[in-house]
């Protein structure tokens, strides 16, 4: 399966500079922030499989306010991006304590392309980011269980697993944070890392990333499945007992 070709030819200063202005004159006096966020964000932006996220921050956000954002919205999302993801500044300040795995990596990993810089203060309640870290594992896992049983076969597996391999790359990165390990800049290398401290081969991770950035093409799908999973029950199973006796 070929991930993300679409993507090839983006520039994404280009894009989002011609973004900046479309929601200005969409927002007016009410915009306060236009900040891109994630892989984008970093040098681990790659234009064949990366996307580009970009949170907005309003003062606020009556119905008319969403509606001024419809046109841009829909360009943003025709040009083939995840749809812009709008807070107001206040929900901004008191929404860390439930999104408190999204708002740290902004925090952590953002650039701002116009307004105020919104996570500057912004402070992450480390004591619910644990508590939401374990449940996004064990929901993720669910879903991966859910998927394959609806669609066994072995095309529906590799692409459950090049779809599931970024999401489960974040939250491990989350697992070494959770721990007071400092994460690797790197997914690959995230997971290199917490296969040392869990005590699992981390090969059936580093073949689905190549097979996800186009370096490899062949996978004996159903056996690296099988150790995927086994993997993730393990991370969960160490997570639940380190942080339990943390």
């Amino acid at each position: 399966m070929a991930v993300g070709n679409s993507r090839k030819t983006i520039n994404p200063e280009a894009e989002l500079t011609e973004l900046v202005p479309r929601l200005r004159e969409a927002a007016g006096k009410n915009l306060v922030s236009v900040i891109v966020y994630g892989s984008a964000a970093s040098k681990d932006f790659r234009r064949d499989y990366s996307d580009i996220n970009v949170l907005v921050v309003a003062n606020k956000l009556p119905l008319e306010g969403l509606k001024a954002l419809i046109p841009v919205m829909h360009w943003w999302r025709d040009r083939g991006h995840p749809p812009l993801v709008i807070f107001t500044r206040e929900e901004i300040e008191r929404a860390a304590d439930v999104f408190s795995i999204e708002l740290y990596d902004m925090k952590h990993r953002h650039r701002v392309m116009d307004g105020e810089d919104v996570f500057a203060t912004l402070q992450v309640p480390m004591a619910m980011h644990r508590v939401q870290l374990e449940h996004e594992l064990r929901t993720s896992l669910l879903r991966l269980r859910q998927g394959y049983i609806a669609e066994p076969q072995e095309e529906a597996v590799l692409n459950l697993m090049l779809q599931s391999i970024s999401s489960f790359g974040t939250l491990f990165r989350h697992v070494l944070i959770a721990v007071g390990q400092e994460p690797p800049a790197h997914r690959r290398d995230v997971t290199v890392k917490l296969g040392e401290l869990v005590g699992f081969d981390p090969k059936p991770f580093l073949e689905i990333f190549d097979m996800r950035e186009g370096r490899s093409h062949a996978l004996h799908v159903n056996e690296t499945f099988r150790q995927y999973l086994f993997i993730i029950e393990q991370v969960i199973t160490w997570v639940d007992r380190k942080l339990d006796h943390a």
